[in-house]
């Protein structure tokens, strides 16, 4: 009985668009909004304080010394977490470029700065400051707006108050800033330490790939870049400068440039915040459609020559079809009882009564898939197992013929197996079929 069934011209080329800067850190969002505005030329940075070596020397100064404070010590001690000295896995080491002038970076003014955000453990006065410096940076006075965050960096020094949060937010604000007025050697210098008390922040990493990318530093570039993608694939301009770059380094490094990059970290999964798979492309989702098309027909056409060899007796040729078919949907039930009806009449019992268990987990209820491991059990001469199944199938449909029948025949053999055994099995045996309630067994 069967069932139904992108390129760069030069290797020395400046760094423009995407790569410009991002949106001050307000440190209430993990999302990075990219400034795609024309780029504003500035002059070339020093390394040494850039346009603002003079007015602002007074912090320079003071980050130059501040290492000796006995209440804190940033960043060559205090660390996030207190998990780490200087150099985390979110600072590279190792470069290829000793060049100290940076290519000019810009970016538009008008970058949204929430001057509301919440400040954590920072102090009114501090947060003030920060505020102020957002402020400035929105307007585009970024040498205004450095000098606030190196006020504040320098009273949360001064206080004593431990939020490495906070402190690694206001270092990369500056490092905002100096990527603005291209100052690439001190943008950098922010940058690392503000990973050193957040390792893996994206925005720190981002800027400083972009300095980095401005003193054609590109192997140190790709590795920030990659590193960002791996915290937040949805960052469109790190795919971009990684494209660019990779041209770049196979014009400067050969073949073999990928050996000559220093070592990628590999981000934890606590510090990914979009770990999201890119959505496939109409051309994949057609071509998947298509093969899922394909195996539908072939599936159906060995399902019916299966069927066909069924009825002409040639078990040994269907079961091949239904083999076949179960390779395209192993979870098709009906295929299972097929191929069952197929091991009974070859007499593989063994075989027939395990397609049968696997299409009653498939389909708990399915009455064939009982039939058919009834005639299974009966062949392996378990008369029990035969007549609890047979039972199942007449709890189901109490009509069926080939059911009834054959729960009177395998009586008769549950008898004469009895006859062969002591008596306290036969009285445990008779126990368990009068449980199941069958019919007319003496």
């Amino acid at each position: 009985m069967l069932g139904s069934s992108n390129i760069a011209g030069n290797s020395r080329a400046l760094v423009t668009s995407p790569s410009v800067c991002c949106p001050i850190d307000r440190g209430n969002s993990p999302l990075v909004s990219l400034d795609m505005g024309n780029a504003h030329k500035k002059p070339h940075g020093r390394g040494d304080g850039g346009p603002h070596a003079e007015s602002n020397s007074s912090h320079h100064e003071h980050r130059r010394n501040r290492g000796s404070s006995d209440k804190y010590k940033v960043p060559q001690e205090k660390i996030a977490n207190g998990s780490s000295k200087r150099g985390s896995t979110a600072s590279v080491q190792g470069d290829q470029s000793g060049s100290g002038k940076a290519t000019p970076v810009g970016g538009n003014a008008g970058e949204t700065v929430n001057l509301d955000a919440p400040c954590g453990a920072l102090p009114p006065p501090l947060a003030r400051l920060k505020n102020e410096g957002n402020l400035l940076f929105k307007n585009g006075q970024f040498a205004d707006a450095l000098e606030k965050y190196s006020q504040a960096i320098q009273g949360y020094t001064d206080s004593g108050i431990d939020s490495p949060e906070d402190l690694c937010i206001l270092y990369s604000n500056r490092a905002a800033c100096y990527l603005k007025d291209g100052n690439s050697q001190d943008c950098i210098q922010d940058c690392t330490r503000a990973l050193e008390l957040q390792p893996f922040s994206l925005k720190p990493l981002l800027r400083r790939a972009m300095a980095y990318e401005s003193l054609e530093r590109y192997r140190k570039a790709y590795v920030d870049y990659k590193t960002v993608l791996q915290i937040d694939v949805s960052v469109q301009a790190a795919h971009d400068s990684v494209n660019r770059i990779t041209r770049l380094l196979i014009e400067q490094d050969g073949p073999e440039w990928r050996e000559k990059l220093p070592e990628i970290p590999l981000v934890p999964l606590s510090a990914q915040q979009h770990r999201r798979e890119e959505p496939p492309s109409a051309e994949v989702l057609q071509a998947r459609a298509e093969k899922a098309r394909k195996a539908e027909v072939r599936f159906s056409a060995l399902k019916q020559e299966g069927n066909d060899f069924v009825k002409k007796s040639q078990y040994q040729d269907a079961l091949g079809k239904y083999t076949e078919c179960l390779k395209l949907k192993p979870e098709e039930c009906t295929i299972y009882t097929n191929r069952a009806l197929c091991y009974l009449k070859l007499e593989r019992f063994a075989e027939a009564k395990q397609d049968c268990d696997a299409a009653l987990k498939l389909e708990p209820t399915n009455k064939k898939a009982f039939y058919r491991r009834a005639m299974a059990n009966k062949g392996l001469k378990d008369y029990l197992a035969c007549s609890s199944d047979l039972q199942e199938v007449l709890q189901q449909d109490p009509n069926v013929q080939e059911a009834e029948k054959e729960l009177e025949e395998v009586t008769k053999l549950l008898r004469q197996s009895l006859a062969t055994q002591g008596e306290t099995s036969a009285f445990i045996t008779l126990k368990f079929l009068t449980r199941l309630h069958c019919r007319s067994l003496f």
